[in-house]
């Protein structure tokens, strides 16, 4: 079986993973791509392919309280043009995973955070002040294209290695949200994404009655992160919060490469 189980692990390994979600639920309500760190965590304490099976039910706990706290700040029609893409890239990344190295994964989806930052950074830094696009305008066909580009690649790096925070935080940076904006519409996204990944991982072996036991374990420590989360961010103003997303996504594409 590639499950794990409470029994399975030592004490400072529990610590280290229930700190891990606890930074879910901070990622979820404030600086989205901060959960990179814990995806580095859980992959260092569990085996890899494990660690992606019992970290999926942690990040649905952390996408509902998102839900929950910014449900009226989501973008829908940006939603709309991502899913396709997405469902296709969830696929993509399924079949991937039937016969794909675990290391060829790490440094394939680390260069490609690396480079989407990079960009990131350029575009923001060439844009005139006042310039950039608000959502509701990327509407244009080159819109469309890159909405489906980052849509099927961050479909496959959340399902390879839930690793697809950093692409939609580059995404929704590049067209234009607002910190709220941008909070509320990549809960709803994860959220039926992460959803959508459960039979997926299930038939892979990565889900079981007990690897959930030790998620029921870790979903509590969601909460109090998910809380702090939503204090601090009411103390970031936007350019900081935009930072800190780009940081975090470096962090999680050079974590990925050096691992």
């Amino acid at each position: 079986m590639n499950t794990m189980t409470l029994w399975h692990i030592t004490g400072w390994e529990f610590a280290a993973l229930a700190f891990a979600a606890l930074l879910v639920g901070f990622s979820k309500t404030a600086v989205s791509g901060a959960n990179t760190v814990s995806l580095a965590i859980f992959a260092a304490v569990l085996p890899a392919r494990a660690s992606t099976g019992v970290l999926l039910p942690v990040l649905i706990a952390g996408d509902l309280l998102a839900v929950a706290t910014y449900r009226r700040h989501a973008h829908w029609p940006t939603l709309w043009r991502l899913f396709p893409a997405v469902a296709a890239g969830v696929v993509v990344g399924t079949v991937f995973l039937m016969w794909a190295d675990d290391a060829i994964v790490r440094t394939s989806i680390g260069a490609i955070l690396l480079l989407m930052a990079g960009v990131t950074v350029w575009r923001r830094r060439t844009a005139a002040a006042g310039q950039e696009p608000e959502p509701e305008s990327v509407t244009s066909r080159a819109g469309r294209v890159k909405a489906r580009s980052y849509g099927v690649l961050g479909g496959f790096t959340t399902m390879v290695a839930n690793a697809g925070g950093p692409v939609m935080s580059m995404y929704l940076l590049s067209a234009g949200f607002r910190k709220l904006g941008f909070l509320g519409t990549s809960a709803f996204f994860f959220l039926i994404v992460n959803v959508s990944k459960l039979p997926f991982s299930a038939g892979l072996g990565l889900i079981d009655g007990r690897s959930l036991l030790l998620d029921l374990a870790l979903v509590v420590f969601v909460v109090p992160g998910a809380f702090f989360g939503k204090w601090a961010v009411n103390k970031i103003n936007q350019r900081l919060f935009e930072q800190l997303v780009i940081a975090a996504t470096v962090v999680g594409g050079l974590q990925l490469l050096l691992r």
